[in-house]
């Protein structure tokens, strides 16, 4: 039998196909590895701190507060927590371990291989968003121990929940890649990532905020990801559902394409 025309081509694309996702699954799974050897570190910390806010803010402080546009206090916070959870230990996760395999010169073995840029941005990228999931789903199994925990739209409260650890991922991916010590890994979550957070609605509905303040919450790209979240989980929102999507997946966009153009560059990686 004669051989199919561009059957050689086929093989070899085939090829590079599953050569690439083993290399992605490969990279992927020892970031897994890496956070559940350390779970004590990694899962643990955020369920301690998380369960403290809602005993305080939500127990304490929202038997005072009472209702936050019309809803109880301790169940408004919930999303706001939860995304929380979700945006420090997705953004921690990646910079911490990339800082440390280009401090360790690991990342050169990766970027001399034949691998794509995509691949080892993807790998990382996958475990910085498993181990937030993981620590969003602790925090809400904690937060049903105060409230209950009810969930009217669940496709947008998934996408919203795996988009935020994205985009926080590929930050984290960003402030690894310029970073040059360790300290600097510990400067934007700080000065940036937590002002933010804290700024972003989590505690407080921005119809409670003076006009000036009000049009600063609208500059901040944390609000509407919590709000988003707050209407999978509780219906309600301050900002229209359309205008979160456009800007989250603008985020993904801009960043993922940002982070690969440093990978190929080799930007910060290649001394």
């Amino acid at each position: 039998m004669s051989a199919q025309p561009g059957g050689t081509d086929v093989d070899a694309g085939t090829s590079d196909a599953r050569r690439n996702w083993i290399a992605l699954r490969t990279i992927a799974r020892r970031e897994v590895v890496r956070i559940l050897r350390i779970w004590g570190q990694t899962l643990v910390p955020p369920a301690i701190t998380m369960t403290l806010y809602f005993l305080i803010f939500g127990g304490l402080i929202g038997s005072r507060v009472g209702q936050m546009d019309g809803i109880r206090y301790m169940d408004f916070i919930v999303p706001g927590l939860v995304m929380m959870a979700v945006i420090q230990n997705s953004y921690g996760n990646i910079s911490s371990s990339f800082f440390g395999a280009k401090f360790g010169r690991h990342v050169e073995e990766l970027l001399v291989s034949p691998m794509p840029s995509w691949v080892i941005l993807g790998g990382y990228v996958s475990g910085a968003v498993l181990r937030g999931l993981l620590v969003g789903i602790i925090v809400l199994c904690i937060a049903m121990l105060f409230t209950t925990v009810r969930i009217p739209h669940p496709l947008v409260t998934l996408s919203t929940v795996l988009l935020g650890a994205v985009i926080f991922s590929l930050a984290g991916f960003l402030n690894a890649v310029f970073a040059r010590k360790f300290d600097d890994i510990a400067i934007v979550p700080t000065f940036i990532l937590t002002p933010l957070t804290y700024l972003g609605g989590v505690f407080y509905s921005v119809k409670l905020l003076p006009p000036w303040a009000e049009a600063a919450t609208h500059a901040n790209p944390i609000f509407y990801m919590v709000n988003a979240f707050r209407y999978g989980l509780l219906g309600v929102s301050d900002v229209p559902l359309w205008i979160a999507y456009v800007l989250m997946l603008g985020f993904v966009v801009v960043l993922g394409g940002l982070g690969l153009w440093l990978l190929n560059r080799g930007v910060g990686l290649r001394s």
